[in-house]
């Protein structure tokens, strides 16, 4: 993420001075960075000394949170990748101090930029589907695909200490459903490494929500599935609504008619365009011209979320939030 985010924000700002920090001793990747940065260095002092306005974390999630209050406490504006963090440890600490000194905290949830979904969401908030009943999202996709060249099992996904598996890497889903419906009352789930991927971390959850309108809500996450799998059906007293990310496809069935129509339907949408918006809709917060769409109090809480569905297979049992 942190390479696709240089190359936008080289298409977006070419002019603008970009340092990288790498907290690792040796750059591994450093012919793909170093054309893209004005320099790479390897200390946070190194760093800082360029004086930034903004930075984008784009290090492990167990890393976020100390990396972004080294930042905010010298005034930086913050782009944190997903998941805010794998712990609430520090979070509100973070949260207190960005509000204190007025600085933009922003979380990467990209898909609430993803032109289907804000299409399914306009037509939430139009009551074409009547009283929201039941939601049902799906993704799937078999870990060693996701970065094709590099060793699934030293990824970021593949390990605990850093933030991976299953609900964290994929709670792109709690988020937006969340966004979608609203917000999560009860979660019951449960989570467990069921394939022979060489992993120490869950690779499948089951997830039960119920929503403080009434609504439930199914959502299943897997690092497994081949082929690849994204879907959302949200069902209402009056409809049907449903999203397809992999064809980037929204379609409504109302009642009055029972017939299927699509909202949105590009095949040929460049799944960037997503991240695109995602940066240019932070640099605007940064410059004062908007406020975050997916702000840190909406990390904190798909956070929670996603602690509370580890709770819940653990303890067997409901979690209230």
């Amino acid at each position: 993420m942190g390479r696709g985010h240089l190359t936008n924000l080289r298409l977006i700002e070419p002019g603008a001075h970009v340092t990288v920090w790498h907290q690792h001793s040796k750059l591994h990747d450093a012919t793909e960075i170093t054309p893209m940065a004005d320099e790479v260095v390897y200390r946070l002092g190194d760093a800082l000394e360029t004086k930034p306005d903004m930075a984008l974390i784009t290090n492990p999630a167990s890393l976020h949170i100390e990396t972004g209050l080294a930042l905010a406490r010298r005034g930086i504006h913050l782009f944190i990748e997903k998941p805010l963090s794998n712990t609430l440890d520090g979070v509100d600490e973070l949260l207190d101090l960005c509000r204190k000194r007025a600085l933009v905290l922003m979380v990467g949830y990209n898909f609430r930029f993803h032109r289907p979904l804000q299409v399914i969401r306009q037509a939430l908030v139009e009551g074409q589907i009547g009283r929201i009943i039941l939601l049902r999202a799906e993704v799937g996709q078999f870990l060693p695909e996701w970065r094709p060249g590099k060793d699934y099992r030293q990824s970021v996904s593949s390990r605990r200490d850093l933030g991976g598996g299953a609900v964290l890497e994929l709670s792109h889903e709690l988020d937006y459903v969340r966004w979608l419906i609203g917000e999560v009352k009860t979660v019951s789930a449960q989570v467990a490494h069921f394939s022979d991927l060489d992993v120490d971390v869950e690779d499948t959850a089951e997830i039960i929500l119920q929503f403080h309108n009434g609504a439930m809500g199914s959502v299943h996450l897997d690092m497994v599935q081949r082929p690849a799998i994204r879907t959302c059906r949200i069902v209402g007293t009056e409809g049907t609504l449903t999203w397809d990310g992999i064809r980037h496809r929204a379609r409504l069935y109302p009642a009055a008619t029972n017939r299927w129509s699509d909202l949105h339907l590009d095949k040929t949408t460049d799944r960037n365009e997503m991240y695109v918006a995602e940066l240019r809709h932070f640099l605007d917060c940064v410059r004062g011209n908007d406020v975050p769409i997916v702000t840190g109090a909406d990390g904190r809480r798909v956070l929670e979320i996603a602690l509370a569905v580890k709770q819940s297979s653990r303890d067997k049992r409901v979690v209230e939030l």
